[in-house]
């Protein structure tokens, strides 16, 4: 069967995902894709006549049941017609299933998803990746606004918590990519082109993510996502880099993923990810690197002004180490901060705090 890539373009209110998708159109188009996009299938049920605010709750039940149904069968409807084109195909889902779930009552989305014969990791499972765009109304306010699409009812304050939602019914994705508000928003696009490129095995230019040791002084920072990780590199050709992590969250959930980076030129690379099972898993291990220690480390991540952060606290051998890291900035953006995060250090580009050679014996 052939391979082709499903990815989901998702966020709050007003993240650009409109300007995005026709970006995306336009850059994979030229370079030899054929490129579909599943629409927004809440926005087409709205604009039939479907009310997601009635107090009927028979129909808002029909509704949201058969928006689900209709999500997947949309997705499948393009697979199948993908399977009939000699080219590489992409395909792009204006939001997916897992967005719908954030509208609704957790008994109820189980009860849906009971009767669709499907579980939350079984539609983790359909996508290749998953692309967050923040919504401008966390840390871009002044570009909020809900004009480009007429059925949009959300103030400022529902739009980040619609935002944070969404983010959290996608964790556990083994490529969810959270991509920042920038004060340039072709900086935003340009993420978003990068990340699919990923996708495809494109090669890449290596990209520094700002990166500094911090201390969290007290206080808890609002809006988390939880887990913890074990990192363990395997023996790798020259010039490359495989790595096994294995990432579990609060209440047991966990994903094992396999990495491999190769360095094409001294500017660029390619980067593939797939998923394993705990059976592969167990194998792989065996092919770890003798040199290497596995990298333990607790995480933390959450939105703070429209930027996403990773705040990782190593254990064990690497206790009291804390490092703090956030993707696709701009030369010159600041980067914003909660009040009880301080920067000890500005390691950026410092090779000593790569994982790779932290996990040095």
């Amino acid at each position: 069967m052939k391979d082709v890539k499903k990815i989901v373009l998702t966020g709050g209110p007003c993240a650009g995902k409109t300007t995005a998708l026709v970006k995306i159109m336009e850059y994979f188009s030229s370079r030899g894709f054929k490129f579909f996009t599943i629409p927004e299938i809440p926005t087409i049920f709205l604009q039939a006549g479907m009310d997601y605010l009635t107090k009927n709750e028979q129909w808002f039940y029909e509704g949201e049941k058969d928006t689900l149904k209709a999500q997947l069968a949309f997705e499948d409807y393009f697979s199948a017609m993908a399977q009939t084109i000699d080219k590489p195909v992409v395909i792009v889902c204006d939001r997916g299933a897992l967005d719908i779930s954030t509208y609704l009552p957790h008994e109820m989305w189980e009860k849906i998803t009971n009767l669709c014969n499907v579980t939350n990791q079984q539609l983790l499972d359909r996508y290749d990746a998953v692309l967050h765009l923040v919504s401008a109304a966390d840390g871009a306010e002044q570009y909020y606004n809900t004009t480009t699409n007429e059925v949009r009812t959300e103030g400022i304050d529902k739009a980040r918590m619609l935002d944070r939602k969404v983010v959290q019914a996608w964790t556990g994705h083994p490529h969810l990519r959270v991509i920042n508000n920038h004060d340039n928003f072709d900086t935003k696009i340009n993420r978003v082109l990068k990340e699919i490129s990923s996708v495809l095995s494109l090669p890449q230019p290596i990209t520094e993510e700002r990166k500094y040791i911090v201390k969290v002084n007290g206080g808890n920072i609002p809006n988390t996502v939880n887990s913890e990780i074990w990192q363990t590199y395997l023996v790798s050709e020259p010039g490359s880099e495989v790595r096994l992590r294995r990432r579990m969250w609060e209440k047991g959930k966990f994903i094992n993923v396999h990495t491999t980076k190769r360095r094409v030129n001294e500017n660029e690379e390619i980067e593939t990810e797939r998923q394993v099972s705990n059976a592969l898993s167990e194998s792989l291990l065996t092919q770890a690197d003798p040199y290497r220690h596995t990298i333990h480390k607790r995480r933390t991540t959450f939105i703070y002004e429209g930027q996403y952060f990773e705040l990782d606290e190593y254990l064990d051998r690497l206790q009291g180490l804390v490092i703090l890291e956030t993707k696709g900035m701009a030369e010159g953006e600041t980067v914003k901060l909660p009040g009880n995060v301080e920067i000890v250090k500005d390691i950026t580009g410092d090779k000593n705090y790569y994982n790779y050679n932290l996990s040095l014996r």
